[in-house]
């Protein structure tokens, strides 16, 4: 078994897109998003200017998404997650299950560590990131301000701590290259893993 990790991301880095995609050409392959823990607004902190935080791991039922986690390396096949079906997948890989998590709060975590075969980290500068939030539908809404008061400063302060640890081994990527090329990517790097695995 594969536990790949992908990915961590800034705000709409294309991290889900790129994991769907993922899901479609590997085999046995499995997705848990980070996103389906999070606490109901009524159970998330309001900072002192309004901010709901949201961008924090206490906003979160990380406990529940660990259980997943490992309910799924118990079992994977009886999981519900994997895919029935890969487009195109070497006969020798068919029985290898892989799992992607997908998240934008993961590398610090640590009862997640150690579990990972590859991290993957998504990456947009701050324009393109704001533009791309911008054009999203959350529920709660973004209250004026939200972006550069909570979600940017927190995402940089988390892309620091990352930087920061030397014994964390992160493929930076850039989010701004097309998916068709990071795909690309991933999929060829997350290929060498298995056939290192299996060697």
């Amino acid at each position: 078994e594969l536990t790949t990790m992908f990915s961590n991301s800034v705000t709409n880095g294309g991290k889900t897109t790129l994991a769907e995609k993922l899901k479609n050409m590997l085999p046995n392959c499995g997705i848990i998003s980070q996103d389906d823990f999070f606490k109901p607004e009524s159970e998330v902190e309001t900072d002192e200017r309004g901010f709901k935080l949201y961008d924090v791991l206490d906003a979160l039922y990380m406990d529940e998404m660990v259980a997943s986690i490992h309910s799924w390396m118990k079992s994977p096949a009886s999981s519900g997650l994997v895919a029935e079906e890969t487009q195109d997948t070497c006969d020798n890989l068919k029985n290898v299950y892989i799992l992607i998590v997908e998240g934008f709060l993961l590398y610090n975590y640590e009862p997640l560590n150690k579990l990972w075969n590859r991290r993957y980290f998504l990456t947009l500068p701050y324009e393109e990131c704001k533009r791309r939030r911008s054009t999203r539908v959350y529920q709660p809404a973004d209250t004026p301000g939200y972006f550069d008061g909570h979600v940017w400063p927190m995402y940089l302060k988390y892309k620091n701590e990352l930087e920061e640890n030397a014994t964390m081994q992160v493929d930076y990527l850039d989010g701004t290259k097309s998916q068709e090329e990071l795909l690309s990517y991933v999929y060829s790097d997350i290929i060498q893993e298995l056939n290192k695995l299996r060697e």
